[in-house]
This record gives structure tokens, C-alpha cells and sequence, in this order.
């Protein structure tokens, strides 16, 4: 009996699963609270998958993947749920994951992120990067942000994303949301038009290119909050990887560049719970303070982590601190909390102290 893709979105929904794997040679499989499920039916045949991929995709990105091998875009299943769909071939036939994008924003509470943070939200300028690698639940977060500063701010926002995940609706604020290869060719061009439709927030679905890095920052620089995504772990990499991005006779106009319009960054890592079934994020915070700027002006960003450290009265915190913490709370487990921290001995040594 033929599975229908219906049936396996409901089962999606009903599992709490965050993705759908189909493949040909497997059944189709889950992943639930980070691990991978497979469903209890006949492995997938490659007409099985080119049927499932009719269900869900336009014309024009079913020719994407004929010409380019592959698409990704958004899906809505009426109004059950949305889903990031990436379409593509692999050894001849047609592959095809999606990933849930919930219906019910999470508050920044529910996230597990500091009161610090929401106080960015009312900045009236600077750039405000969320990182981490895939998976991490870096969408979900930034649409926690927008969606407060859209309930409680009256503004203009404008979101450049590939595809649109979250759609939000008019609130306090008017929120323009463009999908790249349907609105607008490139995340730099939505950014540089985008200047001139009176934004006041503007959300950049990922820094992946040097034009798009540097509209960023001219944008922060203009008097925008600007937030982004980048797939770094940790505040000083994050630096790094954006001066790095640039020529080298540029790169100290954007140390000076960003030590003035960098505000915060966050990095996450997202862990399946110890205590109980579901997952939990694990951040590092770091909000920008006079000591910050001048490391990152002065190319010192070695001695950020050792600024979030001190700075727990800003509401900063580095990765392994936040780690142990929610290690010491019973929520992860030991090896899981070794495995993601930045700095393993030092982790274990401090455990050891506080035993």
C-alpha cells in the first residue's frame, strides 16, 4: 500500500517530530526529540518519492530541481502546520526533508533565554546576530523577537528569508516579509532597496556572503536594529568569521565598523533533555560593553570570552557556564554537556571543585 504524504504530515504533527526524512531504499523516518525514528511500512521506492515531492512542490521549483539538482521552500499543510521543505536529487532519484516550523511562536521564558535579551528588542539601532549550527532553533528564536517587537513596538519591520518560515501578521507594527527567489533575487538587494521602504527592524535570514554582510552593517550603522544569522558557534568566532569574510586591507574599517553597531550575540546549541522527552537550548550571551568594543576594535576578540565571563551583571553568560547549569538542574546529561562545551577540562575541573 502506497504511503500518502497527508497521512505522514499528520503523523508529524501528532509525533512532535521536527523533521521528515524520505529517502528511496528507506521507510520514511522521524526525527523526535533529536533521534531518527523510522516508520513501520515498506521502504520508499524512487517513484514513491517523485510521487510525494508532487504533493508539496510548484512548478517552478520542481524545475529547480530538474536544471540545479535541488530547491528548498516553504510549505504550508492547510492550517495544521508550515514546513521548510528541501527537495534534491541524490544518485538519480529524489530525496526530500522537512522540517516542522511551529504554529505557536515560544516567548523568550519558554525559549530559556535571559531577561537581557528582551531589552534589546527596544534598541532603536545596532545589529543583533543569533548563532549556531543548523538545527539549532536559531529561526525559532528570532521569531520570538519579532514577534515581541510586533506585539509591543509600532514600527516598520521588514524580514529577507529563504524560504519564509514564520509568517507574521500585522500587529502593532506593519511587517513586510520577502522570500528570496520569489520577491527578490538576493538577500544584499533586499537589504539595499529595503533602506529605502522606512524600515525601522529588519530581519536577515542568513549572513552567508560578504555583500549581504556588509548591507547589514551599513544598515545597522544608518539607525536600524538589524538581526541576523550566522552558522558559528560562539561570540568571538562569530567576529571573527564577519572580519574574516573581508579583504584584508578592509578589515579594520569593519573591526571599527562593528565594534560601533555589533550590540549582542547569541549562540545556541539545541540538546535532547535528560529529565524527560523534549529538547533544550543551551546559549552563550554576549551584550556589548565599552571593554568589548575596544577588543574588537583593536582586534583582541581572544579576550571576549573572558569579558562574558565577568559579565553576568549585563546578563551575559559563556556556553559551558550556561551548560553546567542546566547539567547541575538534572535537564542534560553529563556526557551530552561534555560533548557541546567549548572547553572540556576546565568544565570537569570546576565539577570536580564543586563537588
Amino acid at each position: 500500500m502506497s504511503v500518502e504524504m497527508s497521512d505522514l504530515l499528520d503523523l508529524v504533527i501528532d509525533e512532535g517530530a521536527s523533521d521528515l526524512h524520505l529517502a528511496v531504499g528507506t521507510p520514511p523516518i522521524l526525527r523526535v526529540n533529536g533521534d531518527l525514528v523510522p516508520l513501520e511500512t515498506d521502504p520508499l521506492t524512487a517513484e514513491d518519492t517523485e510521487r510525494l515531492m508532487k504533493n508539496v512542490i510548484s512548478e517552478q521549483d520542481e524545475q529547480k530541481v530538474r536544471q540545479h539538482g535541488g530547491t528548498d521552500f516553504g510549505f504550508a499543510f492547510g492550517d495544521k502546520a508550515r514546513f521548510r521543505v528541501s527537495v534534491f536529487r541524490q544518485r538519480g532519484v529524489v530525496g526530500i526533508v522537512m522540517r516542522t516550523i511551529p504554529n505557536t511562536l515560544l516567548t523568550l521564558e519558554d525559549i530559556g533565554l535571559r531577561p537581557s535579551v528582551k531589552e534589546l528588542l527596544y534598541l532603536p539601532r545596532g545589529m543583533v546576530l543569533v548563532t549556531g549550527p543548523t538545527g539549532s532553533g536559531k529561526s525559532t528564536t528570532l521569531a520570538s523577537m519579532i514577534d515581541i517587537i510586533n506585539r509591543e513596538r509600532t514600527c516598520h519591520i521588514i524580514t529577507v528569508e529563504d524560504p519564509i518560515e514564520f509568517y507574521h501578521t500585522h500587529k502593532s507594527c506593519v511587517v513586510t516579509q520577502r522570500e528570496l527567489g520569489v520577491d527578490v533575487p538576493s538577500f544584499d538587494e533586499a537589504l539595499r532597496r529595503g533602506l529605502r521602504q522606512d524600515p525601522d527592524v529588519i530581519l536577515v535570514g542568513e549572513l552567508r556572503d560578504l555583500e549581504t554582510i556588509q548591507a547589514a552593517v551599513t544598515a545597522a550603522e544608518t539607525g536600524h536594529l538589524v538581526f541576523g544569522t550566522l552558522h558559528t558557534t560562539g561570540a568571538a568566532e562569530t567576529i571573527d568569521r564577519i572580519i574574516d569574510a573581508f579583504p584584508t586591507d578592509q578589515q579594520e574599517q569593519v573591526r571599527t565598523q562593528l565594534a560601533t553597531t555589533l550590540v549582542a550575540v547569541i549562540s545556541q546549541v539545541l540538546m535532547q533533555r535528560h529529565d524527560k522527552p523534549g529538547r533544550v537550548a543551551a546559549f552563550e550571551i554576549m551584550i556589548s560593553t565599552p571593554s568589548i568594543r575596544a577588543s574588537i576594535r583593536d582586534n583582541k576578540t581572544f579576550r571576549i570570552t573572558s569579558d562574558i565571563q565577568t559579565g553576568a551583571k549585563y546578563g551575559m553568560v559563556t556556553l559551558d557556564a550556561h551548560l553546567m547549569e542546566l547539567y547541575g538542574k538534572g535537564l542534560i546529561s553529563y556526557g551530552d554537556m561534555i560533548t557541546k562545551c567549548r572547553d572540556p577540562e576546565s568544565v570537569m575541573q570546576k565539577l570536580q571543585i564543586n563537588k
